[in-house]
């Protein structure tokens, strides 16, 4: 893995200790010499990680639809800025050029991007990781909801256990080395007999 992908708050969030675990990713994955993909901001957690990658002289690489870069929050000192013309053509960039995926804490926006690498890896559109890095248990319910939907039957247990949970970023990254993509035809063919069945 050297491309990888951290979708976070374009806010810093009311607790300090969210700034910090962005600081402990950015030095994990200047540690393991990476590239950062990220939405290319100089704003929130996102600039936290950006910044220590750029003062461990890590290349950095943003992307940015032009409305965003309009109102001028964009990076200034990163390697590459790659600018758009949509939300759904930056996902698209992200997806395509990193190697795995890492999800701290955001809103809205980080809960979408979410769900699209989740679905595209669930779709096998790609093989990569998808991980959350669960700050202060954000992420709690979250999970709880995928196991809900495990015990219910609209959530496959493999598709569950492939989506990569932990609060310490060193463990993170390790477990992110051990994914192993599912195969789809096994759960196509599952849903089909499920249908049988009723």
């Amino acid at each position: 893995m050297k491309n990888i992908c951290v979708f976070c708050g374009s806010s810093m969030g009311f607790d300090k200790r969210y700034a910090e675990a962005a600081a402990r990713l950015g030095d994990v994955l200047a540690d393991n010499d990476c590239t950062l993909y990220y939405g290319g901001g100089s704003v929130g957690l996102m600039n936290v990680i950006a910044e220590i990658m750029l003062k461990r002289n890590k290349k950095v690489i943003g992307v940015m639809p032009d409305f965003l870069l309009a109102h001028e929050i964009g990076h200034p000192a990163i390697h590459k800025m790659v600018a758009t013309k949509t939300m759904a053509e930056r996902k698209e960039i992200l997806m395509s050029e990193s190697d795995a995926f890492i999800v701290m804490p955001g809103g809205f926006g980080t809960l979408d991007e979410l769900s699209e690498v989740a679905v595209a890896d669930q779709l096998r559109l790609m093989e990569k990781p998808v991980a959350l890095y669960n700050t202060l248990g954000y992420y709690d319910e979250l999970v709880q909801w995928m196991e809900r939907g495990v015990n219910d039957g609209f959530i496959r247990s493999e598709h569950y256990k492939n989506i990569i949970v932990s609060d310490d970023p060193v463990d993170l990254f390790e477990k992110m080395k051990q994914y192993q993509p599912v195969k789809i035809e096994k759960w196509i063919h599952d849903i089909k007999e499920e249908v049988k069945r009723v």
